[in-house]
């Protein structure tokens, strides 16, 4: 129901195509220091919408609301990221409950998974992809 798409993929459809949006679901600790897709390239913004909420990590009982006003349309592209792809995942189902039906999961999330000394970013992912990004 709702596909993998890769970072580069992601990047392409939002670069390229008006009524497609990257959402970024991580919580601000994560988007202020480790970084985030940087769109400015593309003439778009980034949406910031977490899908749970520090500290104890319960869904965000006003995702819907933000994407609502971040004025995503129920027809436009949403791609979802988040870290690793598994929140975003969760989020995606989530919209697509809520009538947005044209959804994507970003495979790989942000960083990926670890590499084999434990770090993130190398292996998969946005950043592993060299696709634009900033801190926070």
């Amino acid at each position: 129901m709702i596909d993998d798409i890769s970072p580069t993929a992601a990047w392409e459809a939002v670069r390229s195509r008006p009524n497609a949006w990257l959402v970024d679901v991580r919580t601000p600790m994560e988007w202020e220091h480790i970084g985030v897709p940087d769109l400015s390239d593309a003439g778009r913004t980034l949406v910031r919408d977490s899908w749970q909420l520090p500290p104890a990590g319960q869904v965000n009982p006003d995702f819907v609301t933000t994407l609502e006003k971040a004025g995503i349309g129920k027809t436009d592209e949403v791609y979802f990221i988040c870290r690793s792809g598994a929140r975003s995942m969760a989020a995606a189902h989530a919209a697509y409950d809520a009538g947005y039906h044209n959804v994507h999961n970003v495979a790989d999330g942000f960083e990926g998974p670890e590499d084999a000394t434990g770090r993130r970013g190398c292996v998969a992912g946005w950043q592993a992809s060299e696709l634009p990004w900033s801190r926070g």
